[in-house]
């Protein structure tokens, strides 16, 4: 027999997050890759087009919303698929060293690629002192 466990606690961060907004939305999958002078990340979202896409900077997060086109059909019957029919919301928490305003992004077969550039350090603040 299979149990579901529910964790006893409840996370401060999930505590300011309207949880009724959250059940409305899905996790996509994605892929982030650090390069040298960028973040690429790719998300998958199956059904959505390029209208659909609402990219957010939240101080250090980024916020993905992806809204597929949602189609009632003629013979509309219910099969529980309000699950699998659910629009995507991706939060990340990136860090102070990422440029959000020279984002960019493109989507292309339902596949969103982001590229977010680095913040170039200046020269006289570096984190590493030479003590001897």
């Amino acid at each position: 027999m299979h149990t579901i466990i529910n964790p006893s606690h409840i996370d401060s961060r999930n505590r300011l997050a309207d949880p009724a907004s959250n059940a409305a939305f899905r996790q996509p999958n994605y892929d982030c890759r650090e390069h040298a002078d960028a973040v690429k990340l790719v998300v998958y979202v199956p059904g959505v087009d390029a209208t659909g896409v609402e990219i957010e900077a939240r101080g250090a997060d980024l916020v993905i919303t992806a809204h597929k086109a949602h189609f009632v059909r003629v013979n509309w019957s219910a099969l529980h698929l309000e699950g699998a029919q659910r629009d995507y919301r991706l939060r990340l928490r990136l860090g102070a060293g990422i440029d959000f305003r020279g984002m960019q992004a493109e989507i292309q077969d339902g596949v969103l690629t982001v590229t977010l550039p680095k913040r170039i350090a200046a020269h006289g603040s570096s984190r590493l002192r030479r003590v001897a």
